[in-house]
């Protein structure tokens, strides 16, 4: 049962502003406390959840895991109650212009054939959708929407889940007549590979031996600059391409491109996320509107592979 003598919301608010500002000194100058004070209330926050949220040091200040989950929660709870209040004050609906962001494969999959229905739902809306791979700064682009698939960094911008999907090494059937299919990791070195014309978090592609993880990856013969572009070139047969199921599930079902290596892959995923700013003013009703949306209609399943009678790969679950 929650304590009602515990001011929640001020903590929160508190906690969001030392991690924003980077310590307690400022934090307490922008919320006119004493330093010492903030970091009393940060203290009986950590005794009350019974876990460290930040790390103190002489020189800086650094979030534990637990901190950092708490802070992307933390500003998305603020956020919630600011539009709640002031859409109560004011009554806001939806409307003004709208502009999205998302990466090319999940905006076509995904987000393109629900805008119909949401703009329908909100005829006072008007929206720009752009679909690039590119990572985008929200307030230098000024949009209100981006959709990330893969690790968000850190920042301060609000995260909000929308699925998850396993990553998965797959090549055309001719691709693998041609140069055959690898066997282990190893292998790669004597294939040819699909890679990216932009950074990547991981250079390398994931693979188990035994109780660790460890990196390969196949020459690249052609860079793609954004997913779709390397799943096209994937399904000519140019090379191997690591990708997302929820991009290329089709594509394996009905055969069109082969999954590989399957028994070295570590089963890690990669998570979608609609991200905002929403933490620094009230956020507006269209842009709520659009994430809720998106939260009740995207559908983002995290399916195994296996084979079928056939010999073909199946998605199960």
């Amino acid at each position: 049962m929650a304590r009602f003598d515990t001011n929640r919301s001020a903590e929160m608010e508190v906690f969001v502003r030392v991690v924003d500002l980077g310590g307690f000194t400022q934090a307490a100058r922008k919320l006119r406390l004493t330093p010492s004070g903030v970091s009393k209330l940060i203290s009986r926050l950590e005794a009350r959840l019974g876990s460290r949220l930040v790390n103190r040091t002489t020189r800086k200040l650094t979030l534990t895991e637990e901190g950092q989950a708490f802070y992307q929660r933390a500003v998305r709870i603020l956020a919630e109650m600011e539009e709640a209040e002031r859409e109560a004050a004011s009554g806001a609906a939806p409307r003004g212009r709208l502009t999205v962001n998302s990466n090319i494969p999940f905006g076509m999959l995904h987000v393109m054939p629900l805008i119909p229905r949401f703009l329908e739902a909100h005829p006072e809306v008007t929206l720009d959708l752009v679909l690039t791979d590119t990572l985008i700064d929200l307030m230098q682009e000024r949009a209100d929407v981006a959709i990330r698939v893969g690790p968000l960094r850190a920042s301060r911008l609000v995260a909000r889940k929308l699925g998850t999907s396993r990553m998965v090494v797959v090549g055309a059937p001719d691709y693998l007549a041609r140069c055959g299919t690898p066997k282990t990791p190893a292998d790669l070195a004597d294939h040819r590979g699909i890679g990216w014309t932009f950074p990547r978090s991981i250079r390398g592609w994931p693979f188990k031996r035994g109780d660790h993880t460890e990196e390969a990856v196949p020459p690249p013969v052609a860079r793609a600059s954004d997913g779709e572009a390397a799943r096209r070139l994937a399904l000519g047969g140019v090379g191997l391409a690591r990708l997302a199921l929820f991009h290329i599930g089709p594509d394996i079902e009905t055969g069109r491109l082969v999954p590989v290596l399957q028994s070295y892959n570590p089963g890690d995923r990669e998570d979608i996320h609609a991200v905002y700013v929403g933490h620094t003013a009230p956020l507006p009703a269209r842009v709520r509107a659009f994430i809720d949306f998106l939260a009740e209609h995207v559908r983002v399943s995290d399916p195994a592979l296996k084979r079928a009678g056939d010999g073909r790969w199946k998605l199960v679950g």
